[in-house]
């Protein structure tokens, strides 16, 4: 079977582009509009994208104070919720949402994901993420977050013991018979008595094991503690890239961590973001795009530039460059991504504060193409088949039309070259990214003693 590309959809209600809501084909209530994400999810499917995926944080304050006013995706229907009602409407599509590791326990996550990957037959992945913003933090203690290192290293066992309870049945354990009483075959159920540094978890888990086995586990993050989890236990990871060559060494360097864990690199889809304007013509294009940049207020750009730096920059002037600042030291990626824009030269000058706002408004962080669909096409093409990703993770810069665009102009082009599915490979998500179904670790380790 040929090497296909791989297509998530980022959903954000409104879109991508923080000023779209402002877009007079966007709906602004997107956010609370059920229809719109059913609608959402089936042009999607009708493109055959390989997952939906929800990204969440437990927190309202989503940029800096000054202008959380303006911020489009300060409230909107919790993801898990939401995934699970669209498997309803929904019949192929994988469904991938975020839950943390920092708020949330190992018993409750191996729960719901079991739960939705049996409501959708197949098709839920969880999105794992250690959660670094400090306004989250407060929502829940009076203790600050700890520090990045042992974050991820309380998610690592998070993570293990999430998997060890979707274990805790066998495939075949629920006999059910009706003559002799004999509702599961109790040498079939594994109770996991785990005790950790982090986590003390009895089991076995309330629900049967999945259509998938497993659901599939998605993570994100470019820092060496997010690389070194992912090289163990992700299956897809999302990233940021804003060039093909940061793409490349990060392709190359975490497929090459795998083989330390046992791992097949092939059993890792890495996936960058990838904003994409298109239309028939170049000019139309960017008349699209420079439609969205002008509806872009300065106070929610520098709101949103602050948040992920990580340092308020409000009240900094917005036709000066970007200070020096402190290291963000709970999310870096981001922060470092921007520290590095602040230094290249734009026009033979060095960026504004203005101009890095704008840029980071357009597609925050994400590799961005603007053009025909031959051209939009060529460039994915292009990292595609150069080590740099398995396939993209979209972000419609506005919804609807964004989608629409891309599922009527793209999609084609890409069957057209072979490149992408005409239709998809098999009922569940696994099957979709042609990821192996995973043995139970009872099952290898009765193999084992035979």
């Amino acid at each position: 079977m040929p090497h296909l590309m791989k297509l998530g959809l980022f959903i954000r209600p409104c879109g991508h582009h923080i000023a779209s809501w402002r877009h007079p084909q966007a709906h602004a209530d997107a956010g609370v509009h059920f229809p719109h994400f059913i609608e959402m999810a089936q042009t999607a499917e009708r493109g055959l994208f390989d997952m939906l995926f929800s990204a969440d944080s437990q927190t309202a304050w989503t940029g800096a104070e000054s202008a959380i006013d303006r911020v489009h995706y300060t409230a909107w229907l919790e993801p898990y919720t939401l995934l699970s009602a669209l498997s309803a409407y929904t019949k192929n599509i994988g469904l991938v949402c975020t839950a943390t590791t920092s708020f949330e326990q190992p018993f409750i996550i191996a729960r719901k994901f079991a739960t939705l990957d049996h409501i959708s037959n197949g098709r839920a992945g969880w999105n794992v993420v250690t959660s670094g913003n400090d306004t989250e933090a407060q929502n829940f203690s009076k203790e600050p977050h700890l520090p990045k290192k042992e974050r991820y290293k309380r998610g690592r066992e998070f993570v293990n013991v999430v998997r060890a309870l979707w274990d805790s049945w066998d495939d075949d354990a629920f006999v059910r018979n009706k003559e002799t009483g004999v509702f599961f075959d109790r040498a079939k159920m594994h109770v996991l008595n785990h005790h950790g540094d982090y986590y003390d978890v009895r089991g076995p888990l309330n629900v049967a094991r999945t259509p998938q086995g497993q659901p599939v586990i998605v993570e994100a993050g470019l820092s060496e503690e997010g690389r070194a989890l992912a090289a163990e236990t992700a299956e897809v990871v999302f990233c940021a890239h804003d060039s093909i060559e940061s793409a490349q060494a990060f392709y190359t360097d975490l497929k090459g961590r795998m083989k330390a864990f046992g791992r097949s690199p092939d059993h890792l889809k890495i996936m960058p973001g990838l904003s994409v304007i298109v239309a028939p013509t170049h000019e139309e294009a960017q008349a699209k795009f420079k439609q969205l940049q002008e509806l872009l207020h300065p106070d929610l750009g520098l709101s949103l530039l602050s948040s992920r730096l990580g340092h308020d920059v409000s009240s900094y002037a917005l036709d000066e460059p970007l200070p020096e600042l402190p290291e963000n030291k709970v999310i870096s990626s981001r922060s470092d991504m921007i520290k590095a824009w602040s230094k290249e030269l734009m026009d033979g000058k060095t960026p504004t504060l203005r101009q890095l706002c704008q840029r980071f408004a357009a597609s925050r962080g994400h590799y961005s193409i603007i053009g025909t669909p031959v051209e939009v096409v060529d460039e994915m093409q292009r990292w595609f088949e150069n080590g740099a990703c398995d396939g993209f993770n979209f972000v419609p810069s506005v919804y609807p039309i964004g989608l629409n665009d891309f599922v009527e102009l793209v999609v084609p082009e890409l069957q057209k070259r072979g490149l992408y599915r005409t239709a998809y490979e098999g009922p569940t998500l696994r099957d979709v990214l042609g990821l192996p179904k995973p043995e139970s670790r009872y099952a290898e380790k009765a193999k084992a003693a035979e």
